[in-house]
């Protein structure tokens, strides 16, 4: 966030004719100020500027030099209090807008954000603030209006990554996942530091789906620095197992289990990456792991019944079909879709 904005507006203004006394003396704090300002002591410039602005209230150039110490502090919420008052002493000062614009948007202050760049818009000002406005509406919820901005905002700046990957993340939020892949590479392509959003493309053609092209980007970002936290694993381990790659899926998803051994979905999912590539004994093994953590889990139970009937042993797999029905009836579908 630029620190010294307003500095060449304020020592612009020093020359400015005082009229009084209490008029000299405030061109004189203001000049202490702004000397003050140079040598970089920004505490003592604040207090110069408040004195110069308590005997000449509302004069923009002292509301803006101060406002310009406060931000060389970080004290960005003092800063738009000042700025606030400058624009109402000078409505159509195009500086004073953007800056209000800008800062409502790093304070996260989203409605702000969006009327003070859309005032700099009808100010016609030439300043790309299509983007503030883009994510002020994406972080408010409202994604067409996101959507309609990051189109204006890509004219502007058709450099900035962000701006496709805001329109990415608009996509998600209403479920066009094959959209929002797209607008995942592209912003990728303009800025391919970002690790999270390989992964982020990753989980996108997932649920497209699209198993290849998210195991690429699943791999991209891990390369990219990605942590392999068990979220990354499994999903990249799944996206293996969905595109028929059963051995390095299994890799991922016995890299999980290490972590959490008693973790039933997990067991199920590799019992059932072992049926899925005819080891039927194995998956059985890994079935009987999640019935020995809950007796009750009928499914597993079918489907070590499904499993002996793959070995040949059809009359202990129908049993134990039957039985896992009676434990849960809703098992009885299955049974129907497998025989059509």
């Amino acid at each position: 966030m630029p620190k010294n904005l307003f500095l060449s507006l304020a020592i612009a203004s020093v020359s400015l004719t005082a009229a009084g006394q209490s008029a000299d003396s405030s061109t004189y704090y203001f000049q202490k100020g702004v000397e003050e300002h140079t040598a970089r002591r920004f505490r003592e410039a604040e207090k110069n500027f408040l004195k110069a602005d308590q005997i000449t209230p509302n004069k923009v150039n002292i509301l803006t030099a101060l406002a310009s110490a406060y931000l060389s502090q970080n004290r960005y919420n003092e800063a738009r209090a000042q700025l606030i008052k400058a624009d109402a002493a000078s409505p159509d000062n195009q500086d004073i807008v953007f800056q209000l614009a800008e800062l409502s948007l790093n304070l996260r202050q989203w409605p702000d954000a969006v009327k003070y760049a859309q005032k700099l818009q009808q100010l016609k000002s030439e300043k790309p603030v299509s983007f503030f406005i883009a994510k002020s509406f994406y972080e408010q919820d409202n994604f067409g209006e996101a959507l309609k901005y990051c189109e204006r905002a890509f004219k502007e700046d058709p450099k900035k990554a962000e701006i496709p990957y805001i329109a990415a993340k608009c996509f998600i939020e209403m479920s066009n996942y094959k959209r929002a892949a797209g607008c995942f590479e592209q912003a990728i392509a303009l800025d391919s530091s970002h690790a999270n959003w390989m992964y982020e493309a990753g989980l996108t053609y997932y649920a497209v789906p699209d198993d290849k092209k998210a195991i690429e980007w699943f791999e991209k970002a891990g390369q990219k620095g990605h942590p392999r936290s068990n979220d990354y694993l499994e999903n990249l381990g799944n996206a293996h197992l969905n595109a028929g790659n059963f051995e390095k899926g299994l890799v991922f998803l016995q890299e999980i289990l290490k972590k959490k051994p008693q973790d039933q979905e997990l067991l199920y999912n590799i019992a059932d990456a072992y049926y899925r590539s005819g080891k039927y004994e194995v998956a059985i093994e890994y079935w009987d792991q999640v019935l020995a953590i809950d007796k009750a889990n009928a499914r597993s139970l079918y489907m070590i019944g499904l499993a002996f009937q793959k070995k040949g042993d059809t009359g202990k797999g129908t049993q134990l079909c039957d039985r896992a029905i009676q434990m849960d009836p809703s098992l009885k579908s299955l049974k129907t879709e497998k025989k059509l």
